[in-house]
């Protein structure tokens, strides 16, 4: 029995003085509940994906979705982590559930508070999702990981600064039209190719504008087998779904091969039964515009080392032949971690029912959506199509 999203809800991304985890965490369960239009009852377990790792200090936070609803107490509640692709890991623990009959319906929330603490306890944080004994503790931070793969790569295909600058240029654009999103300005590819003080270099040859946001907030999805489906009003269907994890440590593989979502793409595409260009968009990790770049190649739009050309040719703007981000991806939208893995699905589905406002393609009906954990390490791919 396939699993559908009937479900979602969203808040914005940005700074949230106002919220702490929990009141995030409650605010799009009830709303994800309610949208769905199924009681709260029926649903048969809750997750949670968060990073956390010091952000907050509620390291038990499972049970916050249980006070959307009554209802809901006495029933499983988990929390998952799995770095920056912890709420693609709470959505595909909540589908096993589902395939395996332990549940009929689930509500999955992903919420992340940043901003609590300083921006270098926010990096040092981050790093930890790293090799630690040989990267954290030497030093190393995520913006530090990712331009090494950027120096790796331009020393292999030449100097792509520009095409950075041009994708986060693209994503910013795109993400002045999500009511959603942290940053809703476009910052035109001048600023973004540019360095000084206001989009200085972060490490070389990163820029302030090709990292993404540190940002608070959370999505939820209310998620359903087929028949549970029966008489609600919406229902998109996972075609295909596919985890692959790279093992840790940086000095024993290639990271910007990308070999692993290279791989969970292609056994994605393989599962569904399509190809790469039959999807109508795709929502990819882009926390870094190198990270996006090496998408480009993993997803199959271009051979290595020529990911370049599919901005050149227009292939994923909004109205090309494959739009990439169209959500204004993390770039623009923020990158609240536990959150990020939800939010995209959510974006998603809400494309294949035509409900994504300013951002809408025109007849969505296959969306690929690739979230990834580390540097590459945990990948997880799914292929979304309307049920009905």
């Amino acid at each position: 029995m396939g699993v559908c999203i009937v479900g979602w809800a969203h808040t914005r991304f940005g700074r949230h003085d106002e919220l702490d985890l929990e009141g995030l965490v409650d605010a799009v369960s009830r709303q994800a509940i309610e949208h769905a239009g199924v009681p709260a009852a029926d649903i048969d377990a809750t997750w949670l994906g968060n990073l956390n790792g010091g952000f907050v200090p509620d390291n038990f936070c499972s049970s916050f979705v249980l006070n959307a609803d009554p209802t809901l107490r006495w029933k499983p509640a988990t929390r998952v982590e799995n770095a920056c692709a912890s709420g693609s890991a709470a959505i595909y623990s909540a589908c096993d559930a589902i395939e395996a009959g332990r549940a009929r319906v689930a509500l999955v929330v992903g919420a992340e508070k940043m901003t609590a603490v300083s921006g270098e306890e926010v990096t040092r944080v981050l790093a930890n999702a790293s090799y630690v004994k040989e990267e954290a503790r030497a030093g190393m931070t995520f913006p530090g990981i990712f331009a090494q793969m950027a120096r790796q790569y331009f020393a292999r295909f030449g100097d792509h600064s520009a095409t950075l600058a041009r994708i986060a240029a693209k994503n910013h654009r795109n993400g002045v039209a999500n009511p959603w999103a942290h940053v809703r300005k476009d910052l035109g590819f001048e600023f973004c190719n540019a360095v000084n003080e206001k989009n200085p270099i972060i490490v070389e040859p990163l820029r302030k504008t090709d990292c993404s946001l540190v940002s608070d907030g959370a999505a939820a999805l209310v998620l359903a087998d087929e028949r549970a489906c029966r008489g609600l009003q919406r229902a998109i269907r996972f075609r295909a779904r596919v985890q692959v994890n790279d093992i840790l440590p940086m000095s024993r593989r290639d990271a910007s091969a990308y070999e692993g979502p290279r791989r969970a793409w292609a056994r994605a595409l393989e599962v569904a039964g399509c190809k790469i260009f039959d999807l109508s968009l795709a929502e990819v990790h882009d926390c870094f515009t190198i990270a996006e770049l090496l998408a480009y190649e993993a997803m199959g739009l271009a051979d290595r080392g020529a990911g370049a050309r599919v901005l050149d040719d227009g292939t994923v703007y909004p109205a090309g032949r494959l739009p990439v981000n169209v959500s204004g991806g993390l770039k623009a939208k923020g990158h609240p971690i536990g959150a990020t893995g939800v939010s995209m699905h959510a974006l998603a589905a809400m494309q294949l029912a035509g409900q994504a406002g300013e951002m809408q393609v025109p007849n969505a009906q296959l969306a690929g959506v690739f979230n990834m954990g580390g540097a590459a390490v945990a990948n997880y791919v799914s292929i979304l199509e309307p049920l009905r």
